[in-house]
């Protein structure tokens, strides 16, 4: 337990309970929960003893990571900052779907919640119901020799004036049936081990994730690295998981990363 810990609304997570719950035999090898650390990600990477399965839980995250290296901060035990370390067997040309099946277990753990949630292309969690619309969770995948990290940063009981920016959301503003994280995390582990076990199986995540995907058929804008701009129309996400966008001219642009922004048509 956190000695420093006075907020009633944000209690820390029950690691023993968590165990107890989650960790078994076709499940997850390995759950620990800790207090405070700079990166969920960094630190299961840097474990070369860790599992295939092993779980990493911060209640508090102080220099998380996003995408081009982003900082992602949030206040002690407001969000779930959550890693899991995958060993897999698959051929390394099937991981680049990673971070998408880890999207789906995500949209599939809000549903749950009564959260109507969607994927922004890569790596994104949007809400899109009748509440709080807006960014909820971002995703953030790092892999290693043998091993990939699948990183979650997923806002729980962030208050308006807590959000970073105007466009982020929380499950507590969206009115979500719970805001307990040890609630969420449950919900998204089982989530996620489902998906991955699909995945690992041999299934494709990518009819489902084309069919949660906000950015399909939008107009966008992609910040590419190098310093070029791409815009057009996004059109199709493909066997590899990339986004393809089709500019005024009619060619085609399949995206293994970058910056995606939703544009709004003329």
């Amino acid at each position: 337990m956190d000695p420093a810990w006075s907020d009633l609304d944000r209690p820390p997570l029950r690691a023993a309970a968590l165990r107890a719950a989650l960790v078994r035999p076709g499940a997850w090898a390995r759950l620990d929960v800790v207090a405070s650390t700079g990166s969920t990600n960094a630190d299961l990477l840097g474990d070369a003893a860790a599992p295939d399965g092993a779980v990493l839980v911060a209640d508090h995250q102080d220099a998380g990571r996003g995408r081009l290296g982003r900082t992602w901060t949030a206040p002690p035990r407001s969000s779930l900052a959550v890693s899991v370390l995958l060993r897999p067997t698959a051929p390394l040309e099937r991981w680049a779907v990673l971070p998408l099946v880890t999207g789906l277990a995500v949209v599939d753990a809000l549903g749950d919640l009564g959260v109507a949630a969607g994927l922004k292309w890569p790596n994104d969690v949007l809400l899109t119901g009748p509440g709080r619309a807006g960014k909820v969770c971002g995703i953030l995948a790092q892999a290693g020799p043998g091993r990939v990290v699948l990183g979650a940063g997923l806002n729980v009981s962030l208050r308006a004036e807590e959000l970073p920016v105007p466009a982020a959301t929380s499950l507590a503003l969206a009115g979500a049936t719970s805001t307990d994280r040890d609630t969420v995390l449950r919900r998204y582990l089982r989530a996620l081990r489902r998906r991955v076990d699909a995945w690992a199986a041999g299934q494709s995540p990518l009819a489902d994730y084309r069919a949660a995907s906000l950015t399909l058929g939008e107009a966008v804008r992609a910040d590419l690295p190098g310093g070029t701009t791409l815009e057009g129309v996004a059109v199709a996400v493909d066997e590899e998981g990339r986004l393809v966008v089709q500019d005024s001219g009619g060619a085609r642009t399949s995206l293994a990363a970058g910056d995606v922004v939703h544009l709004r048509r003329s």
